[in-house]
């Protein structure tokens, strides 16, 4: 990761296996900034998913490069992040993390039944229960070579969190900026 980029962190997986729950209670505990996959969809994904349709790789295509930009911008003000996105297919990942090495990838890894469980107990929610299988049907698990953060869960969303802060070292946005802060007065005392 470049020292000049803060991380970013893309917590992915199907529909329901936590993203948003993971990932708000992740960003709010570092106070780092954040985004939620499902606001960068166009109307017309949403409606599509709503009727029982799913995506094609050409509706995901502008939804990605809109996740994307949001990394630029977050990155372009120097504040680390969290967004969410499915990124079901190896090649959704690749896109989002192309020319962005600071993009760590945290794959919250659920079975079908939990899954359904959860889909079906979720009121208000555009994804509908019955596309949960063309997700796991989509489903390209992460690799070792993408370095994913493999993270089941079947524990507490809070102690998913903690132990997320603890394995990848994650700081509050306010340690970090006083670090940074510290080393560039060394510098200028050093010069």
């Amino acid at each position: 990761m470049e020292p000049d980029k803060p991380p970013i962190l893309l917590v992915t997986g199907v529909s329901g296996s936590g993203k948003t729950t993971i990932g708000s209670l992740l960003a709010g505990r570092l106070g780092w900034e954040y985004a939620e996959a499902d606001s960068f969809h166009p109307e017309a994904n949403i409606e599509k998913m709503a009727a029982g349709h799913p995506l094609t790789d050409e509706d995901r295509w502008p939804w990605l490069d809109a996740i994307g930009a949001w990394i630029d911008a977050t990155g372009a003000k120097g504040r680390p992040g969290v967004v969410t996105s499915s990124a079901l297919k190896r090649v959704y990942r690749d896109r989002l993390r192309a020319g962005r090495p600071q993009v760590r990838l945290i794959y919250l890894d659920a079975d079908r039944d939990t899954v359904a469980r959860r889909l079906t107990a979720r009121s208000g929610h555009f994804f509908p229960p019955a596309l949960l299988d063309t997700q796991f049907a989509d489903l390209e698990p992460p690799t070792d070579d993408e370095n994913p953060v493999r993270v089941p869960v079947d524990e507490d969303p809070l102690a998913i969190v903690e132990k997320l802060i603890r394995a990848e070292h994650l700081e509050a946005a306010e340690a970090a900026h006083d670090r940074e802060a510290e080393r560039e007065h060394e510098k200028e005392a050093d010069a």
